[in-house]
């Protein structure tokens, strides 16, 4: 049974990683590099405003506001940088090294992206497997079944990793298949409040009596602890992972539903 903490192992997978697993974000209508230069082109707009208004007699107060959003501004984009490249990692490292996993569980990644997670979990399998299933959206960079091999090979975990194309609202495997489902900042992109729902039971019906699920995202948490109270999960738990996984400010954090499947 997952959690059985007398024979698992602490030992967490290192946050430091060998892949590309690029930038997460909505890139389907403007690149990283446009949305980039958007920025740029706002903070040096702001920046000159402020250098006007400094030197004109009745206005260095008003110099102030454009001045202190362009800092807002920089400091925001550092920290979604940040949070991306490598936050999440230092996050992650830490949730799943507190599972104390045996090492022989089955694990499904929702959302695998380019495998960021997924190759995290592997890692801590030397004789399980890990699944990663996705529809290969462009809410990050690069993202494709085949840069999520090729990261899981340069991780040293290809040989317990497997992708899938797929809706995580209509699962494509059996109930009570897996011991843990784990997934970072996907659902939030489920645009209906129903499909999301959907997910979360899906989730639930894959996971094997004494399953856990591990759940990170930005919105709709407190839906989700709701939905898997009323599914039988215990033990639930909801809580902020911290800076290190704020999107560009305090106002954006991720937060993680946690829960056992005891039936």
């Amino acid at each position: 049974m997952l959690g059985d903490t007398s024979s698992g192992t602490t030992t967490a997978p290192s946050p430091r990683r060998r892949g590309d697993y690029g930038v997460d974000g909505d890139f389907e209508t403007v690149s990283p590099r446009g949305q980039l230069v958007v920025v740029g082109a706002i903070v040096a707009a702001l920046a000159a405003l402020t250098a006007v208004l400094a030197t004109v007699a009745d206005a260095p107060a008003f110099a102030v506001i454009p001045g202190i959003l362009a800092v807002a501004l920089v400091l925001g984009v550092t920290s979604y940088i940040h949070t991306t490249r490598v936050g999440k990692f230092v996050v992650w490292s830490r949730v799943l090294g507190d599972l104390q996993l045996r090492g022989d569980e089955e694990v499904l990644d929702l959302g695998c992206g380019r495998g960021a997670l997924l190759t995290m979990v592997a890692e801590l399998l030397p004789n399980g497997r890990a699944v990663g299933i996705d529809l290969w959206h462009a809410d990050q960079t690069g993202n494709s079944p085949e840069a999520t091999l090729r990261n899981a090979a340069l991780e040293g975990v290809a040989d317990r990793v497997e992708v899938r194309t797929g809706d995580v609202t209509r699962l494509p495997f059996d109930d009570d298949s897996f011991d843990l489902v784990i997934s970072n900042l996907v659902l939030h992109n489920i645009p209906s409040a129903a499909a999301r729902q959907a997910a979360i039971d899906e989730a639930v019906r894959v996971l094997r009596p004494g399953g856990r699920i591990v759940i990170g995202d930005l919105m709709h948490t407190k839906h989700y602890r709701a939905r898997l109270l009323e599914l039988g999960l215990t033990d639930l738990s909801r809580r902020d992972l911290g800076w290190h996984m704020w999107w560009g400010a305090p106002f954006f954090p991720t937060r993680l539903v946690t829960g056992w499947y005891r039936r």
